[in-house]
């Protein structure tokens, strides 16, 4: 007896791909539910500032924030170049929290010197996505963009500081309380 495989094999693929296509469909829904992850939020921000694409990265910051983000950012790119940016350590501070520490090397086009300032991030899941709620200076010479940098050192010098707390990310101005606001974007 002769068994007709070409008739029996298209029912055997057509229950794995629909196993595989139900598998991949339950993956895809779990991680449209669950949003981006921090990684990825980072990614998108830092290479968004690092490359000029200050659109991009404007959607990791509150809605609030985007629209002076984007301006600030556009008039820093007339003289700053960030050239690399490292993430050195990421604290989670319960599910929707995370301090992040983030190495920038940088230089501006009218001085020519490059520098590594050391900023602390917090950051919040938000819907899907996880914004950047504050960015403050902790080392390094004082890089425009980052708050907080009042205490930094003069160019080229290392010291070592405290975070501020509140304030708008990488905007250099103080949140409604001022440079000693306790709220929630408080690092």
């Amino acid at each position: 007896m002769t068994i007709d495989r070409a008739r029996y094999r298209p029912a055997g693929l057509v229950s794995v791909g629909l196993v595989l296509g139900a598998a991949l469909a339950a993956g895809c829904m779990s991680s449209a539910r669950a949003g981006e992850t921090l990684p990825e939020s980072l990614r998108t921000y830092h290479e968004g500032v690092r490359w000029g694409r200050y659109a991009a990265a404007a959607g990791r910051v509150p809605a609030a924030e985007r629209a002076d983000f984007v301006a600030e950012r556009e008039e820093l790119a007339e003289d700053l170049r960030l050239t690399d940016y490292e993430v050195m350590a990421v604290t989670p501070a319960g599910a929707d929290r995370a301090r992040v520490r983030i190495k920038y090397t940088w230089y501006l086009d009218s001085v020519g010197t490059v520098h590594d300032t050391w900023a602390e991030q917090a950051w919040e899941h938000q819907g899907k996505l996880w914004l950047l709620v504050d960015e403050r200076w902790v080392r390094g010479p004082a890089m425009p963009g980052v708050a907080g940098q009042e205490e930094a050192p003069a160019e080229g010098a290392a010291a070592e500081a405290a975070p501020v707390a509140g304030g708008a990310p990488g905007l250099g101005v103080p949140a409604a309380g001022g440079a000693g606001s306790s709220g929630p974007a408080a690092l």
